[in-house]
């Protein structure tokens, strides 16, 4: 039997060995943080097509909810993740919603009430490269490239890292970042290469050739340099290049513009590759209620493949969009902010921002003009309220289509009979009036 000193003995053992379990367990939760983002909207939609055709609707009610996990391990390595739901009220009644589930931007479309995994990735993260005093970070998995920067002021998000005006799509890839003001002086200086996957051309797992791709999977590949940085001034610069793009076969439209459902093909196959770039300032003005101004340029590059036709031409063919906007603090509640913003695309304009969070479509893919205006006010901790308004004006076809001739040929919406079948499925204007409750935790 053991003595009372000894019991006592083992009891202090017992009890701080249970204090030191309790304490690591506090650690590790203290590393993990979980949120939650829950968006109630309603959009009255109207567009009117090229035969002067009016096509609404009034009340698309919808909800989406983020659920949000992440783990710091220590000062160098972290884990992110964002699951997505969406989904419009009711059983959705949809005639053909064959792209709703493409990849690109199915965690942002309202189709279903499917949860997805939205973003799952890790960062690793040092103050040092090779002993030299250069902060470094390297990331891989499924990348916040939605919500991007410039876009994410009216969505009230933190942004992704892309660039909006060319980039709003999710991805599968990888970055590296090298934080470089340390070595230039240059406020903010930063260097990113980025690669992402869009597509993966594989055969099934019990083909006979199981995971061959016939190097024709879609790949990115970008670089970002953030050319200045303070807490007034932002200017970015992003290059990239999309490879193997597609587009479906056949829409079922002849060259008279008449339809034949019989003729539809939705299979895709690769027209060739595309190259965009952006640059864009944006000016905080502290001295007038904290106002922000943003200015950005970009353009876009076809390379047809082949001999076939990328956006309607077999030539490569230049794209050019601008956008302006603004935006202030609220003057009606602490939090909240009121924008206005406008952006115009080219003919031959073509963006990669399938996943912008407008109901009738990209409005920075807009070959025409397109306004918005918003009124985002906080009413509570956590919850906020935004009124807002989008209007479209196409010049072109094609805006919101893939890269090909089928979907993505840009005809002059003006010189197209309102007689013809194609009259009725081209959209010339198009308007969202969107109100929202959001609560985040």
């Amino acid at each position: 039997m053991l003595s009372t000193n000894a019991m006592a003995e083992v009891t202090n053992d017992a009890l701080l060995k249970r204090i030191e379990q309790l304490e690591n367990k506090n650690t590790e939760a203290s590393k993990l943080k979980i949120g939650g983002d829950y968006r109630f909207s309603v959009d009255s939609l109207e567009y009117k097509t090229a035969s002067n055709k009016t096509v609404t609707n009034d009340a698309l009610l919808t909800n989406r909810l983020w659920l949000d996990v992440a783990y710091k391990q220590d000062e160098h390595l972290e884990f992110y993740t964002k699951l997505a739901f969406n989904k419009v009220f009711g059983q959705p009644n949809v005639q053909n919603g064959a792209f709703d589930t493409f990849d690109w931007f199915s965690s942002t479309t309202n189709t279903d009430g499917e949860l997805r995994v939205k973003e799952a990735y890790i960062n690793y993260r040092d103050t040092s490269l090779f002993g030299a005093n250069i902060p470094w970070k390297f990331g891989i998995g499924r990348r916040p490239t939605s919500y991007t920067k410039l876009l994410s002021l009216r969505d009230d998000e933190g942004a992704g890292s892309p660039l909006g005006h060319i980039v709003a799509a999710e991805f599968d890839g990888g970055s590296f970042s090298l934080y470089l003001e340390n070595l230039t002086g240059i406020s903010g200086f930063s260097v990113k290469l980025a690669t992402g996957r869009g597509s993966s051309n594989v055969m099934p797992s019990i083909a006979s050739t199981p995971n061959a791709d016939n190097g024709e999977n879609i790949n990115m590949y970008a670089i970002n340099v953030v050319t200045y940085a303070d807490k007034n001034l932002h200017t970015e610069l992003q290059v990239l290049k999309a490879t193997n793009l597609i587009d479906i076969t056949n829409a079922g439209y002849d060259q008279f513009g008449s339809f034949n459902p019989g003729n539809i093909d939705l299979s895709m196959s690769n027209v060739g590759e595309i190259t965009l770039a952006s640059y864009m300032a944006l000016y905080n003005i502290e001295s007038l209620n904290n106002t922000k101004v943003f200015a950005s340029f970009a353009m876009s590059q076809t390379n047809p493949k082949n001999g076939q036709a990328m956006l309607g031409s077999t030539d490569s063919e230049i794209g050019t969009s601008f956008w302006i906007g603004t935006q202030v603090e609220s003057l009606l509640t602490k939090g909240g902010h009121w924008g206005l913003e406008f952006n115009h695309g080219s003919k031959y304009w073509r963006s990669f921002t399938y996943a912008e969070d407008t109901v009738i479509g990209s409005k920075i893919a807009t070959r025409g003009n397109a306004y918005e205006v918003y009124f985002t006010e906080q009413l509570a901790k956590g919850l906020t309220a935004q009124l807002r308004y989008t209007y479209i004006d196409y010049d072109y076809t094609g805006s919101n289509g893939f890269f090909g001739s089928q979907t993505g040929t840009p005809m002059k919406i003006s010189d197209i009979p309102a007689t013809i079948d194609l009259a009725n499925a081209v959209v010339d204007t198009a308007q969202d009036i969107r109100f929202y409750l959001r609560y985040r935790f």
